[in-house]
């Protein structure tokens, strides 16, 4: 395999490229000791964001706080693909079960809802996050892939898709994506690219002017549920936050809390970026349409194309580390940067010698049943929100103003969502956590070996690809 052309800028981890493009924020305050609120909110990610936003616009005069460990969007709210789609993680049917199949549908639209309601926020409060509304793209490079996407689209349009929210397109549709052994693609309006460094610390400029109360530097150790005469709270090292309501919105960084070492697995995804690319390749390329692009391997990636003309691409490289246990800076490990670089250029030959300037990772939350979940529990006084599992830019604005119902005590069609109060079982003990993870996800690299082996006339997806799936519960 040949070298990995590298800029002499090159830069594995400090955070982000996100962060790099835009300086990484003066960091706020910490708590300066016990403090009393009506909401405290323990997160500053887009979850707790969105949060304290939502929260403070419907009822101004509450006091509300929001308690982070670093600063605002130092976790995969500024460090992911910058994706803003109406993907939804988890398994439509087990949702289904529970609510019936019109109420996943209605979960599915209000997905859908949220990709514009982000975008106008967005706008309305002056956040510049480089957002281009121009869709999705999903191509398929091998015939079983070509196979489970148009299975794939036909599923969705059982689940609250209409064929206009996606379908398969044309070698020739515009605007032209050129993916090299691209043999089917299917696009998607839904969906639009953001810079997520900027959208998180734009957020968190105007929660603060809301008159949110965001403290950085102040690690949360522990959430106490309501017992008794005492309130519920959120103990730091600075001091208490004590609240009618304590919400968690930690997603990765979960199993850091006590007692939740097992309630979400934090799940490494990495990314690269190029150096910018010159205007000659971008012609034979095209993507002027700046859609999100994904393919549909088991091991897939996702990228963009940058407003300075890079092209970011991330997938799960090393997925796990043992013990939960997780890098702070965001450095990356070369096997992902590897994996990541050959994804690249199967999909663009063409930017083969165009070096690499940054490289990074972070992780997310995965629920053992991978359905993401929002809740409030009144008698105990706690809520949350995450379990993404990767589609958390705009889940997390769907789960903010749901949290704002459930604070507020309103019963609305986003509380009645299938995926309110889902609860599931934790994670196994290490070491059972690690193998299995292990496991899963070198079944889906095998699966992926073969299906891009196997003859067109013979093209299914791998059985591998079942197992996977089966030992993964998903």
């Amino acid at each position: 395999m040949r070298p990995i052309p590298r800029s002499s800028r090159f830069r594995n981890g400090g955070v982000s490229f996100w962060f790099r493009e835009s300086g990484l924020p003066e960091r706020r305050a910490a708590l300066p000791g016990d403090a009393d609120y009506d909401v405290c909110v323990v997160g500053a990610g887009y979850t707790g964001l969105w949060t304290a936003y939502y929260l403070k616009k419907a009822q101004p005069d509450l006091r509300v706080a929001v308690v982070e460990r670093e600063f605002a969007g130092f976790g995969a709210s500024g460090r992911n693909g910058g994706w803003l789609s109406a993907e939804f993680a988890g398994s439509r049917e087990r949702y289904a079960r529970s609510h019936g199949k019109s109420a996943m549908i209605a979960l599915q639209r209000a997905m859908m809802a949220t990709v514009d309601e982000v975008v106008s926020v967005a706008e309305a409060e002056g956040i510049e996050a480089d957002i281009v509304k121009g869709g999705m793209r999903l191509v398929a490079t091998n015939a079983a892939q070509r196979e489970r996407l148009a299975e794939e689209i036909d599923y969705l349009q059982e689940w609250g898709y209409w064929p206009d929210d996606i379908h398969l397109v044309e070698a020739d549709h515009e605007p032209r994506l050129a993916v090299h052994g691209a043999v089917a693609a299917a696009y998607s309006p839904h969906a639009a690219r953001v810079q997520p460094a900027k959208l998180a610390t734009g957020l968190a400029r105007v929660v603060e002017a809301l008159g949110v109360d965001v403290y950085e530097d102040t690690a949360v150790r522990e959430i106490r549920p309501r017992s008794g005469a005492a309130r519920p709270a959120a103990v730091t090292d600075h001091g208490t936050v004590y609240a009618d309501h304590v919400v968690r919105a930690t997603e990765g960084f979960t199993s850091t809390l006590r007692g939740q070492r097992r309630e979400w697995l934090p799940m490494n995804s990495s990314m690269i970026a190029t150096e910018p690319i010159a205007p000659a390749l971008w012609e034979k390329i095209g993507w002027s349409g700046r859609e999100v692009l994904g393919d549909t391997a088991h091991s897939y990636v996702y990228a963009q194309r940058t407003a300075d003309d890079r092209i970011a691409i991330g997938g799960r490289g090393v997925p796990y580390r043992f013990g939960s246990a997780q890098d702070r800076d965001g450095a990356t490990q070369p096997q992902a940067i590897a994996e990541l670089w050959r994804a690249l250029t199967r999909m663009f030959p063409d930017v083969a010698d165009v070096p690499v300037e940054h490289a990074w990772s972070g992780v997310l939350g995965v629920p053992r049943d991978w359905c993401p979940t929002v809740h409030l529990d009144a008698e105990t006084g706690l809520g949350w929100a995450g379990g993404y599992v990767g589609s958390g830019v705009a889940t997390s604005n769907l789960a903010g103003r749901t949290l704002r119902d459930l604070v507020l005590g309103r019963e609305t069609d986003l509380t009645r969502l299938p995926w309110v109060g889902h609860q599931v079982r934790g994670w196994e003990p290490e070491p059972l956590r690690w193998v299995g993870t292990q496991v899963i996800y070198g079944l889906y690299r095998t699966a992926d070996r073969r299906e891009s082996r196997t003859p067109e006339e013979r093209a299914h997806t791998s059985r591998f690809a079942g197992l996977a799936t089966r030992i993964a519960g998903r």
